[in-house]
């Protein structure tokens, strides 16, 4: 097991950089295998969800080079349809490889995928959208196989914008000669992504950036190569590494206009933000103080930011309400937190946060991706050492984070624990 050791109090000052989106570069990986040939993917951030991702397309049989931040993926030689159950139960997001595959080669053979516990976030809504597609599904005990039996035209409304049935739809419409259109879709910029990407590859999808997606099925795609965006969960970590340590750093390779929500909550409580191109910069000189939160699907305020939004409230002077609306065990990692003294009252989906000028060090344990980041944020700001055990989890969203936050004056040591 991997901690990191925080020796909080350090004001972060400085310039650093955000890696590429994991949740755009997980469903573009995905979306290789529809055209048969040679992609090249630049801006890849190396984590852990990305190494799975790529591991699954290995083992279906694409041919992967990676270059430092450049990946190359040649999926002509796939030979199977069956994602590994192993590497199904590491990684929510591997469920849009069913998609592809279905897209691809009409069948597919999986089981259910894992990832991190924040709540109930069933494949329903995929499998029932995919039978509308003209999809077959027969599922005994946790194996699951599907076959796309015709091809139809069809009208899809999603009951709930979810960004990855979005993405599961999307890409198993893109070949074929019907037209699909998709309503009440996820409207998150990585959709808007993964859309740019397979138009590049020669699909013709319409209403990007819209909660009406129109794919016009197309015979064959091209070989392409596509430059991902910026992680703008990890954009918001990074401020709030700054915030909270009443910091001023640049951070470079950012989107600002897909942050607009988190940025007015940083200006909110008392940070002055200013804009440059595809940079930023965040000075936290005065008291911060509290605001009200409440999550909801782009462009409302992100469920990933919650988390360590909740950190910065926790040192922002008065009372701050987070209503989440998306997971329902979204809070798990406030148990945490107030080990390092945060004053945090859950009420059903609120948190009410009473924040104090001084939180302290103490040993904490990581269990889930943000919920991770949240308590790197709060041990940047905490007296003494943070301990956060069990960063694997956080490794598997964030590109060197506790490198980027030493470059700006923390002191982040990472530790093999053994015991």
């Amino acid at each position: 097991m991997i901690e990191y050791v925080i020796k909080g109090g350090n004001k972060l000052i400085g310039t650093t950089y955000v890696s590429g989106s994991k949740n755009s570069s997980l469903p573009i990986i995905a979306a290789c295998i529809l055209n048969g040939k040679r992609n090249v993917l630049y801006n890849i951030p190396k984590i852990n969800d990305v190494e799975v991702m790529l591991e699954i397309l290995e083992k279906i049989g694409c041919d992967i080079t990676r270059e430092e931040n450049r990946i190359i993926i040649d999926s002509k030689n796939i030979n199977t349809t069956i994602i590994p159950k192993y590497l199904m139960e590491k990684l929510r997001a591997s469920i849009i490889i069913v998609g592809a595959l279905l897209s691809r080669f009409k069948n597919a053979e999986f089981s259910y995928p894992g990832g991190c516990n924040i709540g109930l976030r069933p494949i329903d809504l995929h499998i029932n959208n995919l039978k509308k597609l003209g999809t077959t599904f027969y599922i005994k005990d946790n194996l699951i196989k599907c076959v796309r039996e015709k091809e139809v035209s069809k009208r899809i409304y999603l009951e709930f914008p979810s960004v990855g049935a979005t993405e599961n739809l999307i890409l198993s419409s893109v070949i074929g000669k019907e037209k699909v259109v998709l309503y009440n879709t996820a409207m998150e910029p990585e959709i808007s992504d993964l859309c740019i990407f397979l138009n590049k590859m020669g699909a013709n999808i319409e209403g990007i950036g819209t909660s009406t997606i129109i794919i016009n099925g197309v015979n064959y795609l091209n070989e392409t190569s596509y430059l991902v965006m910026p992680d703008r969960i990890e954009a918001g970590t990074l401020m709030a590494a700054v915030a909270i340590t009443e910091g001023t750093a640049v951070i470079e390779n950012i989107n600002y206009h897909h942050m607009e929500k988190v940025i007015d909550k940083f200006i909110d409580i008392g940070c002055i933000i200013e804009k440059y191109d595809q940079k930023i910069r965040i000075i936290s000189n005065n008291k911060l103080k509290s605001t009200n939160i409440e999550t909801a699907p782009y462009p409302g305020f992100p469920t990933d930011m919650q988390p360590i939004f909740a950190s910065v409230l926790s040192s922002c002077i008065g009372e701050s309400i987070i209503s989440e609306k998306i997971f329902e065990k979204r809070f798990d990692y406030t148990n945490e937190l107030r080990k390092l003294g945060a004053d945090i009252k859950i009420y059903d989906n609120k948190a009410i946060i009473e924040g104090k000028r001084s939180l302290r060090g103490a040993t904490t344990v990581s269990k889930d991706l943000r919920g991770g980041a949240a308590l790197v944020i709060a041990g940047l700001a905490a007296e003494g050492k943070t301990y956060v055990e069990n960063i694997d989890y956080i490794l598997r969203g964030y590109d060197n984070l506790d490198i980027k936050l030493n470059s700006l004056g923390a002191n982040i040591i990472r530790k093999e624990i053994t015991y």
